[in-house]
């Protein structure tokens, strides 16, 4: 497999992208071993199998963030030494190579190759179809980077065959109601849509805004538990006392959270038939995820949009939600209006 990058461009790309992140935990990894006695070749093999470890993970996660930021040509890099390294630690038959080969398909989607993206997704479905005990978690991005392939080929009953498939394996690893699953019911909504079926889009899409609702709600309420943990603290607790509960979110869920929440903000305020309570549900999860960031003027901003559409409803609930929210975005320090 050729792992080398064909232009200039691609070169740029490379060290723009990834490179520059891995540039010195490239140098004892590709340095020969010295002469060594065995208990210290052992430690020095196992260091280095740790340190290739640590740049698949960085690799990928950085190949996901920029999928999800729409900039996937600079996520073709990093993908690439993710399968790179994932081949030296695990082979080149191993069902780790999976979500590599998925960087790869979907990064490839994203520019137009899906000739290529194709060959990926291929290999990945020949490495899972040999590995009989492969976790639903690799086999549902598998289906839903085939349910993206198809999407962008316009083969929509396909697409909706391994999105549906997606939403199922997902379901079963992570929750019903789990951001995982969330994804497949927002690409089945786009599918929808594009066939112009907006009953079922706009279910869907609903769907996706209240599952990242309730988890923004969670994890707001769970770094208001470690700011008053904080304060509470006195100077004999033990820092690990205090951050033992904390659950941030992920560069790469941060991304994707960004990317599907506006999106579906978009569609809600171009469509022909108002939603308002569904807009406001997708304003507010929108105020806590650039809560939870401290982008506190964007946050209020958006908190206040939502406020103000509420207040013109003749249902008010959740008001006081977004209320106490706008009330939490206040009390920051560095909050600017």
């Amino acid at each position: 497999m050729e792992w080398r990058l064909f232009d200039v461009d691609h070169q740029k790309a490379d060290w723009v992208s990834i490179h520059e992140k891995i540039c010195q935990l490239l140098i004892p990894v590709c340095t020969s071993l010295p002469s060594l006695t065995s208990e210290e070749r052992k430690h020095r093999v196992e260091q280095l199998v740790k340190r290739q470890k640590y740049i698949i993970d960085l690799t990928s996660s950085t190949a996901q963030k920029f999928i999800f930021d729409g900039k996937h040509e600079k996520a073709l890099p990093a993908a690439l030494h993710a399968l790179r390294f994932s081949t030296k630690v695990y082979g080149s038959s191993s069902v780790q190579l999976v979500p590599a080969y998925i960087l790869l398909a979907e990064a490839c989607i994203g520019v137009g190759n899906l000739q290529q993206a194709s060959n990926y997704l291929s290999q990945a479905q020949w490495i899972v179809l040999r590995s009989p005990d492969c976790s639903s978690a690799f086999q549902h991005r598998l289906h839903r980077s085939f349910g993206l392939l198809y999407a962008a080929d316009g083969n929509f009953d396909q697409a909706l065959y391994h999105l549906a498939n997606d939403i199922y394996l997902a379901s079963s690893a992570f929750g019903l109601k789990s951001v995982e699953a969330s994804g497949g019911y927002f690409h089945m909504a786009n599918v929808f849509f594009c066939q112009n079926k907006m009953d079922i889009a706009n279910s869907l899409y609903a769907e996706v805004t209240d599952i990242w609702h309730t988890f923004l709600v969670k994890s707001v309420q769970t770094q208001e538990q470690i700011h008053k943990l904080r304060a509470e603290k006195s100077p004999f607790t033990e820092d690990k006392e205090v951050e033992v509960s904390e659950d941030t979110m992920t560069e790469a869920q941060q991304a994707e959270a960004i990317q599907v929440l506006n999106a579906v903000l978009d569609i809600r305020e171009k469509a022909p038939k108002q939603q308002p309570e569904e807009t406001a549900r997708v304003l507010h999860a929108l105020a806590m995820l650039y809560y939870l960031f401290m982008d506190l003027s964007k946050a209020y901003e958006i908190g206040m949009k939502a406020f103000d559409l509420l207040k013109q409803l003749p249902q008010q609930e959740s008001l006081e939600a977004i209320g106490y929210l706008l009330k939490l975005i206040d009390s920051q320090p560095s909050c600017t209006k």
